[in-house]
């Protein structure tokens, strides 16, 4: 259900259609279709608005990872990848302070 919401909102962020405090009303009214008829699960513009906000936190978590010595990214299986055990051990030890 993630990758049919991002489908769409990348499709009309590329077409413009992101307005400063968030998504135009057509693009919701998009998004909740496209989800009804691939998932088969009806959403709310409520829905999509949490599920942004969840998609930010886990943007700023990954970007402040790849900030850090140790961490990058492995495009080919789209995912972050890490030199090893010990940085991210470090990397969490830093993060509980």
């Amino acid at each position: 259900m993630d990758t049919t919401l991002l489908e769409v909102l990348v499709e009309h962020h590329n077409n413009g259609d992101h307005a400063q405090n968030g998504w135009k009303s057509h693009v919701y009214n998009a998004v909740i279709g496209n989800v009804r008829e691939k998932c088969f699960v009806t959403i709310t513009k409520e829905n999509i608005s949490s599920r942004c906000k969840t998609f930010e936190k886990h943007y700023e978590a990954i970007s402040k990872m790849l900030s850090q010595s140790g961490f990058g990214w492995d495009w080919v299986n789209n995912k972050l990848s890490i030199d090893s055990e010990d940085v991210w051990l470090k990397y969490v030890a830093l993060t509980r302070k």
